[in-house]
């Protein structure tokens, strides 16, 4: 029997009018240990496919109202790369050879053979677990649908060198994204390579980013590589891109299309190898309209678009993410905390989570430091969640709340006159124009206000 991972036997979903078929079929994958739900045609089939996680799907070819093959393009449309058996009592040559180029894991023809059909799920889950749920996945705990599509869409993306946008909201993983698609690329032997592109100011990151020539600005003593050369061969994941200053997003994207760099102060340019994932949490669309994102190096970065969901909308993995993160941190400690209550789990699984998987970190984490007990209580988890339920904010997102009140605050102080307020932060009358619209303020409104 083959299983997704280490804890959590296969799930097979088995389609077919014939409940006696359905019956007899179910009884024996279950007596091998897989999990078996069944749907009696394609709308229930495709119901379940939104609610559960299924690791193999065993249709019938003929059924009243959508047969196997249109059954199976719905399946590959909502779930790409999720294998699919075909089994049918008309089965021919043509029908099979038809269905395998279309991407059909396997046909198989009633009356079924028992060991035909055991040989065709072994191979075919055996290539999902390589694909969907081994090592390159490893620090992504999940059982929700949704992640599992978005998983298995990452794994098919990872083996070309397309450059990858990772969008969501603080705290939903998109490092922990990034990190894998670089596991499951050809690249996965050499570097992997992060910065912020937000906690940096605009000189420091161009030299972190391309390097720099000794002598090039005060205090460069020496020359340094820069992080492109660092993770030549590998992968660079630049995250918050959409903080990324407009004069460096003309630089990136000459780096993107040449594949090249020039590092500060040099005339050099020196050739680089390196597969570019990009996230941000900002809406990079409304960022281009205001200005403040470039449309041609958006386009270069999301060749492929993955949006990581927040933590209330694959609300299924809370129960698991829990006790992951309890062990984890009870192990990484040396504490003799090993479970938590249920009424401790019911609090964790109605909370709102602004902060998402991060957010859930330190709620456990501090359940664990402070629990006296074996078990989490509701009453420490109550504790916990109410001096959590605030959204940590991200630099970036700091910085910019810094930034608004600034600016209000100096407009405010001139009465609305920007020619003031300009000289007043050191920026000409256009950088303030600029930040007021990025802040979507106007002098007019803050005078009045």
């Amino acid at each position: 029997m083959m299983t997704t991972n280490d804890h959590i036997p296969a799930s097979l979903l088995l389609v077919d009018d014939d409940p006696s078929l359905l019956r007899l079929l179910s009884m024996r994958l279950e007596d091998e240990g897989y999990q078996v739900l069944t749907a009696d045609n394609a709308e229930r089939a495709l119901s379940l496919l939104n609610t559960k996680v299924i690791s193999l799907v065993i249709t019938d070819l003929r059924m009243p109202d959508t047969d196997g093959m249109a059954l199976f393009e719905q399946i590959n449309h909502r779930r790409p790369g999720l294998p699919v058996i075909i089994m049918t009592a008309h089965g021919s040559i043509p029908d099979a050879v038809d269905a395998t180029q279309r991407g059909v894991t396997g046909f198989i023809t009633k009356p079924l053979d028992h060991e035909e059909l055991r040989t065709l799920l072994d191979r075919a889950l055996s290539h999902h677990v390589s694909s969907g749920n081994a090592a390159w996945r490893r620090d992504i705990i999940t059982r929700s649908p949704v992640m599992e599509s978005l998983l298995e869409q990452a794994h098919q993306v990872a083996r070309s060198r397309v450059s990858v946008l990772i969008t969501g909201a603080s705290g939903t993983g998109k490092e922990l994204l990034a990190q894998a698609i670089h596991r499951a690329s050809p690249r996965s032997d050499e570097p992997f390579i992060a910065i912020n592109c937000g906690a940096l100011p605009e000189n420091l990151l161009e030299s972190e980013l391309f390097g720099h020539a000794k002598g090039a600005f005060t205090g460069a003593v020496k020359a340094q590589d820069g992080l492109f050369r660092a993770a030549d061969g590998g992968t660079l994941f630049l995250d918050e891109i959409g903080d990324m200053p407009l004069s460096l997003q003309v630089k990136l994207l000459r780096v993107l299309q040449e594949r090249q760099i020039r590092p500060v102060g040099s005339s050099e340019t020196i050739p680089v190898d390196v597969r570019i994932v990009s996230a941000t949490h900002r809406d990079l669309k409304a960022a281009m309209e205001a200005g403040q994102f470039r449309e041609d190096l958006y386009y270069r970065l999301n060749v492929v678009e993955f949006n990581l969901p927040g933590l209330r909308e694959r609300a299924e993995d809370i129960p698991l993410l829990a006790r992951h993160l309890l062990r984890q941190s009870a192990q990484q400690h040396g504490l003799n905390v090993r479970g938590l209550s249920d009424d401790a789990l019911q609090l964790l699984t109605t909370a709102d989570w602004p902060g998402n998987v991060r957010q859930l970190v330190n709620v456990i984490e501090q359940c664990v430091a402070l629990s006296p007990s074996p078990v989490i209580s509701a009453s420490l988890m109550r504790q916990a969640l109410s001096e959590n339920t605030g959204h940590w904010p991200t630099l970036s997102e700091a910085r910019d709340e810094f930034e608004r009140r600034y600016l209000v605050r100096a407009l405010k102080m001139t009465e609305g006159n920007v020619t003031q307020a300009a000289e007043l932060c050191g920026r000409n009358r256009t950088d303030l124009y600029k930040l007021l619209k990025k802040h979507g303020l106007t002098a007019q409104e803050i005078k009045a206000g």
